[in-house]
């Protein structure tokens, strides 16, 4: 199974194909479903669903969340979302990058987020940090 939830200095779980979730899920590192959930999913890490999965959800929140199954429900990532061949998906999208590939059935509405400017708060000099600040608030 290739997933593409990239390897980083974080932990990867992976609830299998035999798992039925119900319920709140949060987590902080990494986390690809292969089996079914339905609930509501709070994360700051990536989510990778796979092609088997079945999820139905009020919302899920990630940093990034990876598409290659069936989702009803809205999702919302900070980074992006990617939505894979052969996925099914039923909701609306906030995110600040979307790709989508050939062959997906999507049912919803896109909104997507602006990035906030990454400020170095050591190397920027007060005036311009305020002047940046504004921008991000408007």
């Amino acid at each position: 199974m290739a997933y593409g939830v990239q390897k980083s200095e974080k932990n990867l779980t992976i609830l299998g194909a035999e798992t039925v979730f119900n319920g709140n899920l949060s987590f902080t590192d990494d986390l690809i479903i292969t089996g079914k959930f339905s609930g509501t999913i709070d994360a700051q890490g990536s989510l990778e669903i796979d092609k088997d999965a079945m999820l139905d959800v009020d919302s899920i929140t990630a940093d990034s969340i990876i598409v290659s199954g069936n989702v009803t429900g809205n999702l919302i990532a900070k980074s992006n979302v990617q939505l894979k061949s052969g996925s099914v998906i039923t909701g609306d999208i906030k995110t600040s990058r979307l790709r989508i590939e050939d062959n997906v059935q999507f049912s919803g509405k896109v909104t997507m987020l602006e990035k906030a400017n990454a400020v170095d708060l050591f190397s920027i000099n007060p005036a311009e940090y305020k002047t940046t600040i504004r921008r991000v608030e408007d």
